[in-house]
C-alpha cells in the first residue's frame, strides 16, 4: 500500500540521484588514482574545456611533477595556470604563469604569460583604502613587461593598468594626509601633503593638495606656542606664495588670500604681544606686583 505514496517516491528518487552521483564521483576517483596519465592529461584538458575548472585543476596537479621535463610539460604548465586563474586564484596562477616564464622563456605563449602574471596582480590590488604592497608590486611587473615587450600589442594595455594603479596610490596618499588634517595632526598634515606632490607631481589632486598645506600650516601655526606662531604663520604665507604662482586662477584662491590675510593679522598680533612681555616690561610688571603686596601687608598690620 506504500508502494505509491509520495513519501515512497521521493525516496526512491533521492535514492537514484545519490547512485547516480555516487558513480560519477566514482569515475573521477577512479581516474585520479589511476597511473594512467595520457588519459588524465586528455580528461584535464577536457574538463578545462567545458569549464569544470576545480577537476581538471586536481588533474593537473596531480600530472604538473609526473609530466615536469616531457615533450607535454609546456602545455600542461600552461593550462594549469589558466585553470587557477579561470577559478579566480589569482595569487596561484601568478605563480604558475611566472613559473612557466621561468620554464619556457622562447615559447612563443612566454609574452602571453608574463602579461597574465602581471595582470594577476592587478587583479589583487586592493580598494585604495587597504595595503598597497601588491599595488605596487603589480606596477613593477606591468612595467618589466612593457619593458621586455615594447612592441607588443599588449603593452597599451599594460600601460592603462600601471595608470589605475598609479591613481589608487595617489589616493592613498591623499587619504592618509587628508586624514591627518581632519584629526587635527597639523604638522603630519603637511608634510604628508608634501610627501604626496613628491612622489606624485602631476597628480590630479595636485592643486587642492597645493591649498590644503596653507590651511594645515595655518591651522598648525594657530595652534602652536606664542613664541613659535610668527615663524610658522610666516611659513604659511611662503606656501600660499608658491600656491599662488602654480595655480593663479585656482578656484580654492579665495580661501587661500584669506588664509594669507588671516596669518598677516596674526603676526601683528604676535609682535604686540611679545613687545609687550620684553624683559624690562617683566621686571616693571613684577616690581609693581611686589608693590601692591606690600601695600596689602601693610593694610592688614594696621
Amino acid at each position: 500500500m506504500f508502494k505509491n505514496s509520495p513519501l515512497t517516491l521521493g525516496l526512491i528518487f533521492v535514492l537514484l540521484l545519490s547512485v547516480i552521483a555516487s558513480g560519477c564521483k566514482s569515475r573521477f576517483e577512479k581516474l585520479r588514482l589511476s597511473n594512467d596519465n595520457a588519459r588524465k592529461y586528455r580528461e584535464a584538458i577536457n574538463f578545462y574545456n567545458k569549464k569544470r575548472y576545480s577537476k581538471a585543476l586536481i588533474l593537473f596537479e596531480d600530472l604538473a611533477n609526473k609530466y615536469r621535463g616531457s615533450a607535454e610539460s609546456e602545455e600542461l604548465q600552461y593550462y594549469y595556470a589558466y585553470t587557477s586563474y579561470r577559478l579566480r586564484d589569482y595569487t596561484s596562477a601568478r605563480y604558475q604563469f611566472k613559473q612557466f616564464t621561468d620554464n619556457f622563456p622562447q615559447s612563443a605563449r612566454a609574452e602571453e604569460c608574463r602579461f597574465m602574471g602581471a595582470y594577476c596582480y592587478y587583479l589583487e590590488s586592493p580598494v585604495f583604502s587597504l595595503d598597497q604592497d601588491n599595488t605596487r608590486k603589480a606596477i613593477e611587473s606591468l612595467q618589466l613587461f612593457i619593458n621586455l615587450y615594447p612592441q607588443s600589442d599588449r603593452a597599451a594595455e599594460a600601460s592603462k593598468f600601471i595608470d589605475d594603479l598609479r591613481d589608487k596610490l595617489e589616493r592613498k596618499a591623499y587619504a592618509n594626509a587628508r586624514l591627518y588634517l581632519d584629526i587635527g595632526d597639523y604638522q603630519a598634515a603637511v608634510i604628508a601633503f608634501q610627501n604626496a606632490l613628491r612622489d606624485y607631481p602631476d597628480t590630479k589632486y595636485g592643486e587642492e593638495m597645493e591649498y590644503l598645506i596653507i590651511r594645515a600650516q595655518y591651522l598648525y601655526a594657530q595652534n602652536s606656542m606664542l613664541r613659535s606662531q610668527e615663524k610658522r604663520f610666516n611659513e604659511a604665507i611662503g606656501f600660499y606664495n608658491d600656491f599662488l604662482e602654480a595655480y593663479p586662477e585656482s578656484k580654492y584662491r579665495k580661501d587661500a588670500d584669506n588664509l594669507k590675510e588671516n596669518s598677516l593679522k596674526n603676526i601683528e598680533s604676535v609682535q604686540k604681544l611679545i613687545a609687550a612681555y620684553t624683559p624690562k616690561k617683566i621686571e616693571e610688571d613684577a616690581k609693581e606686583k611686589q608693590a601692591e603686596q606690600e601695600k596689602e601687608n601693610s593694610i592688614i598690620l594696621r
